[in-house]
Protein backbone atom coordinates (compact mmCIF):
# COMPACT_ATOMS: atom_id res chain seq x y z
CA UNK A 1 0.00 0.00 0.00
CA UNK A 2 1.39 3.71 -0.67
CA UNK A 3 0.27 6.69 1.12
CA UNK A 4 0.26 10.50 0.08
CA UNK A 5 0.07 13.85 1.97
CA UNK A 6 -2.55 16.73 1.57
CA UNK A 7 -0.68 19.77 0.38
CA UNK A 8 1.51 20.94 2.89
CA UNK A 9 -0.85 24.38 3.15
CA UNK A 10 -3.98 22.29 3.86
CA UNK A 11 -2.67 20.09 6.43
CA UNK A 12 -0.82 22.67 8.54
CA UNK A 13 -3.52 24.67 8.64
CA UNK A 14 -6.24 22.02 9.17
CA UNK A 15 -3.91 20.19 12.25
CA UNK A 16 -3.25 23.42 13.64
CA UNK A 17 -7.35 23.87 14.79
CA UNK A 18 -6.85 21.08 17.58
CA UNK A 19 -3.95 20.02 19.88
CA UNK A 20 -2.71 16.12 19.45
CA UNK A 21 -4.92 13.89 21.04
CA UNK A 22 -4.72 14.24 25.15
CA UNK A 23 -3.56 10.95 26.18
CA UNK A 24 -1.64 9.89 29.93
CA UNK A 25 2.17 10.25 29.06
CA UNK A 26 2.78 6.33 29.93
CA UNK A 27 -0.13 5.58 26.31
CA UNK A 28 1.79 8.03 24.60
CA UNK A 29 4.53 5.82 25.07
CA UNK A 30 3.09 2.20 24.41
CA UNK A 31 1.10 4.04 21.25
CA UNK A 32 4.69 4.75 20.20
CA UNK A 33 6.69 1.76 20.65
CA UNK A 34 3.72 0.08 18.85
CA UNK A 35 4.19 2.28 15.49
CA UNK A 36 8.23 1.96 15.96
CA UNK A 37 8.38 -1.48 16.38
CA UNK A 38 11.02 -3.45 14.68
CA UNK A 39 9.21 -4.92 12.17
CA UNK A 40 7.83 -1.30 11.48
CA UNK A 41 11.44 0.13 11.30
CA UNK A 42 13.07 -2.59 9.25
CA UNK A 43 9.95 -2.11 6.51
CA UNK A 44 9.91 1.51 6.55
CA UNK A 45 12.78 3.13 8.55
CA UNK A 46 12.52 5.31 11.46
CA UNK A 47 11.66 8.39 10.14
CA UNK A 48 8.55 7.62 8.05
CA UNK A 49 7.38 5.09 11.20
CA UNK A 50 7.52 8.40 13.22
CA UNK A 51 5.77 10.46 10.77
CA UNK A 52 3.39 8.21 10.74
CA UNK A 53 2.66 8.07 14.47
CA UNK A 54 2.57 11.79 14.81
CA UNK A 55 0.10 12.37 11.68
CA UNK A 56 -2.16 9.65 13.74
CA UNK A 57 -1.71 11.61 17.47
CA UNK A 58 -2.71 14.79 15.01
CA UNK A 59 -5.46 13.02 12.80
CA UNK A 60 -7.51 11.61 16.06
CA UNK A 61 -8.59 14.72 17.21
CA UNK A 62 -10.45 15.61 14.06
CA UNK A 63 -12.89 14.11 12.60
CA UNK A 64 -12.92 12.27 9.17
CA UNK A 65 -13.32 14.76 6.47
CA UNK A 66 -16.74 12.58 4.84
CA UNK A 67 -20.21 11.81 6.36
CA UNK A 68 -20.74 8.08 5.58
CA UNK A 69 -24.22 7.02 5.35
CA UNK A 70 -25.68 3.20 4.77
CA UNK A 71 -28.58 3.50 2.85
CA UNK A 72 -31.58 1.11 3.43
CA UNK A 73 -31.15 -0.69 0.10
CA UNK A 74 -33.38 -3.11 0.92
CA UNK A 75 -36.08 -0.68 1.07
CA UNK A 76 -35.64 0.96 -2.25
CA UNK A 77 -33.20 1.92 -4.84
CA UNK A 78 -29.45 3.64 -3.63
CA UNK A 79 -30.66 6.37 -6.18
CA UNK A 80 -34.26 6.78 -4.86
CA UNK A 81 -32.86 7.24 -1.44
CA UNK A 82 -30.18 9.50 -2.25
CA UNK A 83 -32.65 11.78 -4.23
CA UNK A 84 -34.82 12.09 -1.18
CA UNK A 85 -31.86 12.92 1.49
CA UNK A 86 -30.09 15.54 -1.04
CA UNK A 87 -34.00 16.97 -0.66
CA UNK A 88 -34.48 16.26 3.02
CA UNK A 89 -30.82 17.99 3.70
CA UNK A 90 -31.59 21.06 1.49
CA UNK A 91 -34.64 21.85 3.49
CA UNK A 92 -32.99 21.67 6.93
CA UNK A 93 -30.32 23.86 5.09
CA UNK A 94 -32.78 26.52 4.02
CA UNK A 95 -34.56 26.60 6.81
CA UNK A 96 -31.10 27.02 8.87
CA UNK A 97 -30.58 30.68 9.83
CA UNK A 98 -27.23 30.89 8.70
CA UNK A 99 -27.80 28.90 5.23
CA UNK A 100 -25.47 29.37 2.94
CA UNK A 101 -25.51 29.00 -1.08
CA UNK A 102 -24.63 25.73 -2.56
CA UNK A 103 -26.18 22.24 -3.05
CA UNK A 104 -25.92 19.27 -0.56
CA UNK A 105 -23.18 16.87 -2.21
CA UNK A 106 -23.98 13.36 -1.90
CA UNK A 107 -22.29 10.88 -3.80
CA UNK A 108 -22.86 6.91 -4.10
CA UNK A 109 -19.68 4.79 -3.48
CA UNK A 110 -18.28 3.11 -6.11
CA UNK A 111 -17.41 0.69 -4.93
CA UNK A 112 -19.80 -0.39 -1.90
CA UNK A 113 -23.79 -0.32 -3.27
CA UNK A 114 -25.28 0.91 -0.29
CA UNK A 115 -22.75 3.62 0.82
CA UNK A 116 -23.17 7.29 0.10
CA UNK A 117 -20.63 9.84 0.98
CA UNK A 118 -21.00 13.48 2.33
CA UNK A 119 -18.07 15.67 1.96
CA UNK A 120 -17.67 17.76 5.70
CA UNK A 121 -16.80 21.37 5.63
CA UNK A 122 -14.04 22.20 7.99
CA UNK A 123 -12.15 23.62 9.39
CA UNK A 124 -14.18 26.54 9.12
CA UNK A 125 -12.82 29.99 10.00
CA UNK A 126 -15.61 30.47 12.73
CA UNK A 127 -15.56 33.52 15.41
CA UNK A 128 -15.31 32.79 19.15
CA UNK A 129 -18.12 34.79 20.91
CA UNK A 130 -17.63 36.23 24.60
CA UNK A 131 -20.70 34.27 26.02
CA UNK A 132 -19.36 30.24 26.38
CA UNK A 133 -20.82 27.12 27.30
CA UNK A 134 -19.01 24.03 28.04
CA UNK A 135 -20.12 20.61 26.86
CA UNK A 136 -18.49 17.15 27.75
CA UNK A 137 -16.07 15.72 25.37
CA UNK A 138 -18.60 12.89 23.83
CA UNK A 139 -20.68 15.61 23.48
CA UNK A 140 -17.74 18.22 21.57
CA UNK A 141 -16.95 15.14 19.29
CA UNK A 142 -20.57 14.51 18.35
CA UNK A 143 -20.75 18.40 17.40
CA UNK A 144 -17.92 17.90 15.58
CA UNK A 145 -19.70 15.05 13.52
CA UNK A 146 -22.65 17.26 12.88
CA UNK A 147 -25.08 17.15 16.20
CA UNK A 148 -26.77 19.64 18.15
CA UNK A 149 -25.35 20.48 21.65
CA UNK A 150 -28.65 17.99 23.35
CA UNK A 151 -28.86 19.43 27.40
CA UNK A 152 -27.30 16.30 29.10
CA UNK A 153 -24.39 17.17 27.45
CA UNK A 154 -24.07 20.84 28.80
CA UNK A 155 -21.65 21.11 31.56
CA UNK A 156 -21.28 25.23 32.55
CA UNK A 157 -23.02 28.52 30.68
CA UNK A 158 -22.83 31.58 31.39
CA UNK A 159 -24.81 32.83 35.05
CA UNK A 160 -27.45 34.80 32.91
CA UNK A 161 -27.89 32.90 30.17
CA UNK A 162 -31.27 32.77 28.42
CA UNK A 163 -32.98 30.81 25.51
CA UNK A 164 -31.88 32.57 22.26
CA UNK A 165 -28.73 34.05 23.24
CA UNK A 166 -25.50 33.47 20.90
CA UNK A 167 -22.88 31.48 22.45
CA UNK A 168 -19.32 29.62 21.73
CA UNK A 169 -19.37 25.71 22.06
CA UNK A 170 -16.10 24.75 24.39
CA UNK A 171 -15.24 20.80 24.98
CA UNK A 172 -14.01 19.96 28.12
CA UNK A 173 -11.02 17.65 27.21
CA UNK A 174 -10.05 16.41 30.78
CA UNK A 175 -13.72 16.14 32.00
CA UNK A 176 -12.46 18.61 35.04
CA UNK A 177 -15.14 20.66 35.24
CA UNK A 178 -18.23 20.73 37.75
CA UNK A 179 -21.05 20.32 36.47
CA UNK A 180 -23.36 23.44 36.90
CA UNK A 181 -20.48 26.06 36.45
CA UNK A 182 -20.56 29.75 35.32
CA UNK A 183 -16.88 29.79 34.60
CA UNK A 184 -13.71 27.52 33.69
CA UNK A 185 -10.15 28.13 32.90
CA UNK A 186 -9.16 24.66 32.38
CA UNK A 187 -8.01 22.61 28.84
CA UNK A 188 -10.44 23.10 26.66
CA UNK A 189 -11.54 23.69 22.98
CA UNK A 190 -13.58 25.71 20.47
CA UNK A 191 -16.14 23.59 18.45
CA UNK A 192 -18.36 26.16 17.27
CA UNK A 193 -21.22 28.90 17.52
CA UNK A 194 -24.47 28.01 18.42
CA UNK A 195 -27.84 29.77 19.50
CA UNK A 196 -28.94 28.79 23.36
CA UNK A 197 -32.91 26.90 23.05
CA UNK A 198 -32.98 26.23 26.96
CA UNK A 199 -32.55 29.05 29.81
CA UNK A 200 -29.55 28.08 32.58
CA UNK A 201 -32.49 27.81 35.08
CA UNK A 202 -33.79 24.80 33.27
CA UNK A 203 -30.42 23.16 32.29
CA UNK A 204 -29.53 22.77 35.97
CA UNK A 205 -32.34 22.31 37.03
CA UNK A 206 -31.79 19.26 39.95
CA UNK A 207 -35.57 18.56 40.17
CA UNK A 208 -36.58 17.72 36.42
CA UNK A 209 -33.30 16.69 34.71
CA UNK A 210 -33.36 19.00 31.10
CA UNK A 211 -33.89 16.97 27.87
CA UNK A 212 -33.74 18.24 24.45
CA UNK A 213 -31.47 20.18 22.42
CA UNK A 214 -30.02 22.65 24.77
CA UNK A 215 -27.62 24.51 21.77
CA UNK A 216 -28.59 24.91 18.61
CA UNK A 217 -25.18 24.31 16.23
CA UNK A 218 -25.29 27.31 13.82
CA UNK A 219 -21.78 28.25 12.83
CA UNK A 220 -19.97 24.49 13.80
CA UNK A 221 -16.12 24.65 13.16
CA UNK A 222 -16.81 21.51 11.26
CA UNK A 223 -20.32 21.90 8.95
CA UNK A 224 -22.19 18.49 7.92
CA UNK A 225 -25.77 17.77 8.16
CA UNK A 226 -27.45 17.45 11.59
CA UNK A 227 -29.15 14.04 10.58
CA UNK A 228 -31.74 13.93 13.49
CA UNK A 229 -34.64 12.59 12.21
CA UNK A 230 -33.66 12.82 8.91
CA UNK A 231 -35.03 9.69 6.94
CA UNK A 232 -34.53 7.16 10.02
CA UNK A 233 -35.52 4.04 7.98
CA UNK A 234 -34.16 4.44 5.06
CA UNK A 235 -30.64 6.82 5.99
CA UNK A 236 -28.57 5.25 9.08
CA UNK A 237 -24.95 6.87 9.90
CA UNK A 238 -22.16 4.50 10.07
CA UNK A 239 -18.52 4.74 9.95
CA UNK A 240 -17.11 3.16 6.42
CA UNK A 241 -15.45 0.67 8.31
CA UNK A 242 -18.47 -1.06 9.70
CA UNK A 243 -20.57 -0.92 6.48
CA UNK A 244 -17.38 -2.36 5.33
CA UNK A 245 -17.45 -5.45 7.54
CA UNK A 246 -21.06 -6.31 7.11
CA UNK A 247 -19.94 -7.09 3.50
CA UNK A 248 -16.44 -8.79 4.05
CA UNK A 249 -18.88 -10.97 6.04
CA UNK A 250 -20.71 -12.11 2.95
CA UNK A 251 -23.82 -13.02 4.53
CA UNK A 252 -26.50 -14.96 2.26
CA UNK A 253 -30.47 -15.35 2.89
CA UNK A 254 -31.05 -18.39 4.52
CA UNK A 255 -28.62 -18.43 6.67
CA UNK A 256 -27.70 -18.90 10.71
CA UNK A 257 -25.73 -15.86 12.00
CA UNK A 258 -24.00 -14.38 15.21
CA UNK A 259 -23.83 -11.03 16.04
CA UNK A 260 -21.73 -11.69 19.26
CA UNK A 261 -21.29 -8.27 20.55
CA UNK A 262 -24.01 -6.74 18.58
CA UNK A 263 -25.04 -3.03 20.38
CA UNK A 264 -26.23 -0.60 19.28
CA UNK A 265 -27.23 -2.71 16.15
CA UNK A 266 -26.26 -1.08 12.98
CA UNK A 267 -24.28 -3.89 11.73
CA UNK A 268 -26.53 -6.48 13.18
CA UNK A 269 -29.44 -4.68 10.64
CA UNK A 270 -27.39 -4.26 7.97
CA UNK A 271 -26.34 -7.99 8.21
CA UNK A 272 -29.96 -8.62 8.41
CA UNK A 273 -30.53 -6.13 5.31
CA UNK A 274 -27.79 -7.70 3.02
CA UNK A 275 -29.54 -11.37 3.79
CA UNK A 276 -32.80 -9.33 2.61
CA UNK A 277 -34.28 -10.41 5.79
CA UNK A 278 -34.88 -14.06 4.89
CA UNK A 279 -32.44 -16.51 7.46
CA UNK A 280 -32.00 -15.04 11.40
CA UNK A 281 -29.52 -12.93 12.69
CA UNK A 282 -29.18 -13.76 16.24
CA UNK A 283 -27.77 -10.36 18.63
CA UNK A 284 -26.11 -10.96 21.79
CA UNK A 285 -25.74 -8.34 23.79
CA UNK A 286 -24.55 -7.92 27.86
CA UNK A 287 -26.45 -5.23 28.53
CA UNK A 288 -30.63 -5.09 28.53
CA UNK A 289 -30.78 -1.48 27.34
CA UNK A 290 -28.81 -2.11 24.63
CA UNK A 291 -30.77 -5.08 23.79
CA UNK A 292 -33.44 -2.71 23.26
CA UNK A 293 -31.87 -0.09 21.46
CA UNK A 294 -31.10 -3.47 18.69
CA UNK A 295 -35.16 -4.09 18.62
CA UNK A 296 -35.79 -0.17 18.24
CA UNK A 297 -33.19 -0.21 15.38
CA UNK A 298 -34.60 -3.29 13.49
CA UNK A 299 -37.94 -2.01 13.87
CA UNK A 300 -37.20 0.73 12.63
CA UNK A 301 -35.48 -0.38 9.74
CA UNK A 302 -38.57 -2.82 9.08
CA UNK A 303 -35.90 -5.79 9.61
CA UNK A 304 -38.12 -9.05 10.89
CA UNK A 305 -35.01 -11.57 11.15
CA UNK A 306 -33.08 -10.06 13.89
CA UNK A 307 -33.18 -12.08 17.44
CA UNK A 308 -31.82 -10.05 20.20
CA UNK A 309 -30.94 -11.53 23.53
CA UNK A 310 -29.27 -9.92 26.54
CA UNK A 311 -26.33 -12.36 27.02
CA UNK A 312 -22.58 -12.84 28.04
CA UNK A 313 -21.44 -13.96 24.68
CA UNK A 314 -18.00 -15.65 26.46
CA UNK A 315 -20.76 -18.29 27.55
CA UNK A 316 -22.92 -18.69 24.48
CA UNK A 317 -21.98 -22.30 24.19
CA UNK A 318 -23.96 -24.95 25.57
CA UNK A 319 -22.84 -27.00 27.67
CA UNK A 320 -25.51 -29.83 26.16
CA UNK A 321 -24.74 -30.18 22.56
CA UNK A 322 -28.09 -32.30 22.24
CA UNK A 323 -30.05 -29.27 24.02
CA UNK A 324 -31.86 -27.24 21.08
CA UNK A 325 -33.01 -23.46 22.00
CA UNK A 326 -34.43 -20.53 19.98
CA UNK A 327 -31.98 -18.41 22.69
CA UNK A 328 -28.67 -18.46 24.27
CA UNK A 329 -26.64 -20.79 25.14
CA UNK A 330 -26.32 -22.61 21.43
CA UNK A 331 -25.13 -25.82 20.87
CA UNK A 332 -21.46 -26.13 19.13
CA UNK A 333 -21.44 -25.01 15.38
CA UNK A 334 -24.77 -23.66 15.13
CA UNK A 335 -23.87 -20.74 12.91
CA UNK A 336 -23.02 -20.08 8.95
CA UNK A 337 -20.81 -17.04 10.08
CA UNK A 338 -20.30 -15.35 13.28
CA UNK A 339 -19.27 -11.38 13.57
CA UNK A 340 -16.91 -10.41 16.38
CA UNK A 341 -17.08 -6.93 17.05
CA UNK A 342 -15.05 -7.21 19.97
CA UNK A 343 -14.79 -4.68 22.80
CA UNK A 344 -11.76 -2.90 22.48
CA UNK A 345 -9.57 0.46 23.60
CA UNK A 346 -11.52 2.36 20.92
CA UNK A 347 -8.40 4.43 20.27
CA UNK A 348 -9.56 4.55 16.84
CA UNK A 349 -12.28 6.64 17.01
CA UNK A 350 -12.67 9.99 15.65
CA UNK A 351 -12.64 12.64 16.47
CA UNK A 352 -11.00 12.08 20.10
CA UNK A 353 -9.69 14.88 21.74
CA UNK A 354 -8.10 13.27 24.91
CA UNK A 355 -9.05 10.02 26.80
CA UNK A 356 -7.87 9.75 30.73
CA UNK A 357 -7.35 5.54 30.58
CA UNK A 358 -4.33 4.41 32.18
CA UNK A 359 -2.14 2.07 30.47
CA UNK A 360 -3.50 -0.59 32.74
CA UNK A 361 -6.88 0.32 30.84
CA UNK A 362 -5.51 0.68 27.38
CA UNK A 363 -4.25 -2.66 27.35
CA UNK A 364 -7.06 -5.12 29.73
CA UNK A 365 -8.83 -5.88 26.48
CA UNK A 366 -6.71 -8.86 25.31
CA UNK A 367 -7.92 -11.61 27.45
CA UNK A 368 -11.20 -11.00 26.69
CA UNK A 369 -11.43 -10.81 22.78
CA UNK A 370 -9.60 -14.12 23.56
CA UNK A 371 -12.46 -15.45 25.50
CA UNK A 372 -15.22 -14.40 22.91
CA UNK A 373 -13.28 -15.64 20.17
CA UNK A 374 -12.77 -18.91 21.69
CA UNK A 375 -16.65 -19.34 21.91
CA UNK A 376 -16.67 -18.27 18.56
CA UNK A 377 -14.95 -20.72 16.29
CA UNK A 378 -16.63 -23.14 18.64
CA UNK A 379 -20.27 -21.51 17.73
CA UNK A 380 -18.91 -21.45 14.09
CA UNK A 381 -20.12 -24.48 11.46
CA UNK A 382 -17.54 -26.42 9.32
CA UNK A 383 -16.86 -24.01 6.05
CA UNK A 384 -18.31 -21.00 8.02
CA UNK A 385 -17.17 -17.53 8.34
CA UNK A 386 -15.70 -16.13 11.14
CA UNK A 387 -15.01 -12.17 10.56
CA UNK A 388 -13.18 -10.14 13.92
CA UNK A 389 -13.25 -6.53 13.96
CA UNK A 390 -11.86 -3.87 16.37
CA UNK A 391 -12.21 -0.10 16.33
CA UNK A 392 -8.48 0.42 18.16
CA UNK A 393 -5.14 0.49 16.24
CA UNK A 394 -2.83 -1.40 18.78
CA UNK A 395 -1.05 -4.47 17.72
CA UNK A 396 -2.03 -6.81 20.55
CA UNK A 397 -5.72 -6.13 19.89
CA UNK A 398 -5.46 -6.60 16.48
CA UNK A 399 -2.78 -8.52 14.34
CA UNK A 400 -1.32 -10.20 17.44
CA UNK A 401 -4.64 -11.40 18.16
CA UNK A 402 -5.05 -12.90 14.17
CA UNK A 403 -1.32 -14.67 15.19
CA UNK A 404 -2.66 -16.37 18.52
CA UNK A 405 -6.45 -17.24 16.94
CA UNK A 406 -3.80 -19.01 13.48
CA UNK A 407 -1.63 -20.85 16.47
CA UNK A 408 -4.17 -21.72 18.53
CA UNK A 409 -7.02 -22.71 15.72
CA UNK A 410 -4.97 -25.04 13.35
CA UNK A 411 -8.50 -24.56 11.05
CA UNK A 412 -8.53 -21.54 11.05
CA UNK A 413 -7.83 -19.68 7.95
CA UNK A 414 -7.24 -16.28 6.82
CA UNK A 415 -9.48 -15.13 3.66
CA UNK A 416 -9.19 -12.36 1.33
CA UNK A 417 -11.75 -9.29 2.37
CA UNK A 418 -13.99 -8.08 -0.25
CA UNK A 419 -13.73 -5.10 -0.66
CA UNK A 420 -10.48 -4.36 0.43
CA UNK A 421 -9.89 -0.38 0.68
CA UNK A 422 -8.41 -0.09 3.85
CA UNK A 423 -4.35 -0.34 3.99
CA UNK A 424 -3.18 -3.94 4.92
CA UNK A 425 -2.24 -5.32 8.53
CA UNK A 426 0.72 -3.23 10.50
CA UNK A 427 4.15 -5.28 10.78
CA UNK A 428 4.76 -6.61 14.47
CA UNK A 429 3.32 -9.41 15.02
CA UNK A 430 5.04 -12.07 13.14
CA UNK A 431 2.75 -12.59 10.33
CA UNK A 432 4.17 -12.86 7.04
CA UNK A 433 3.71 -10.29 4.22
CA UNK A 434 1.19 -12.84 2.78
CA UNK A 435 -0.99 -12.73 5.98
CA UNK A 436 -0.64 -9.23 6.03
CA UNK A 437 -1.81 -8.09 3.13
CA UNK A 438 -5.23 -10.20 3.76
CA UNK A 439 -5.90 -8.38 6.74
CA UNK A 440 -7.48 -4.50 6.11
CA UNK A 441 -6.65 -2.03 8.92
CA UNK A 442 -7.97 1.55 8.44
CA UNK A 443 -5.44 3.73 9.34
CA UNK A 444 -6.33 7.23 9.41
CA UNK A 445 -2.27 8.55 9.52
CA UNK A 446 -1.83 6.88 6.21
CA UNK A 447 -3.21 8.55 2.87
CA UNK A 448 -3.82 7.52 -0.69
CA UNK A 449 -1.85 8.46 -3.66
CA UNK A 450 -3.16 11.23 -5.16
CA UNK A 451 -1.94 14.67 -3.38
CA UNK A 452 -4.62 16.61 -5.21
CA UNK A 453 -7.91 17.96 -3.98
CA UNK A 454 -9.78 16.95 -7.08
CA UNK A 455 -9.10 12.95 -5.86
CA UNK A 456 -11.98 11.02 -6.63
CA UNK A 457 -14.05 11.38 -3.46
CA UNK A 458 -14.27 7.90 -2.55
CA UNK A 459 -10.45 7.57 -2.51
CA UNK A 460 -9.82 10.43 -0.26
CA UNK A 461 -13.31 8.77 2.06
CA UNK A 462 -11.43 5.86 1.87
CA UNK A 463 -8.21 6.72 4.00
CA UNK A 464 -9.78 9.40 5.94
CA UNK A 465 -11.82 6.94 8.00
CA UNK A 466 -11.91 6.36 12.10
CA UNK A 467 -8.97 3.73 12.82
CA UNK A 468 -10.45 0.18 12.09
CA UNK A 469 -9.00 -3.16 11.95
CA UNK A 470 -10.47 -6.48 10.10
CA UNK A 471 -9.96 -10.03 9.52
CA UNK A 472 -11.74 -12.47 8.21
CA UNK A 473 -11.07 -16.69 8.47
CA UNK A 474 -12.52 -19.55 7.03
CA UNK A 475 -12.92 -22.61 9.51
CA UNK A 476 -11.96 -25.42 7.34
Amino acid sequence: MEYFERPQTEKTEEMSIFPRISLKPEVTQHLKSIFLNKEVLAAVGHQEAESRFQKLLACLSHPPSYTCVRASAHLAPLEEIRLQLRDELTKQQMCSSSAEEGSVRILPHPRIPDVLLLPVDGPRPVKQLSSEVLVGAQCGSAVLRGAHVFAPGIVASPKCMKAGDAVSVFSDLEGRCTRGATSFRGKKVFVGNGVAEMDRSSLFCADKPARGVGVRMVEPLYRSPCFDGVLPSLAFLQNLPSVVVGHVLGPRPGERILDMCAAPGGKTCHIAALMRDQGEVVALDRIRNKIDRIRQNAQMLHLNSIKAFCFNSTQAVSSDPAEETEGPPFPPESFDRVLLDAPCSGLGQRPNMGTTWSLKEICSYQPLQRKLFQAAVRLLKKGGVLVYSTCTVTLAENEEQVAWALDTFPRLALQPQEPHIGAEGMPGAGLSPERLRLLQRFSPELSWEQTETTAPLSCRADGDTIGFFIAKFLKT
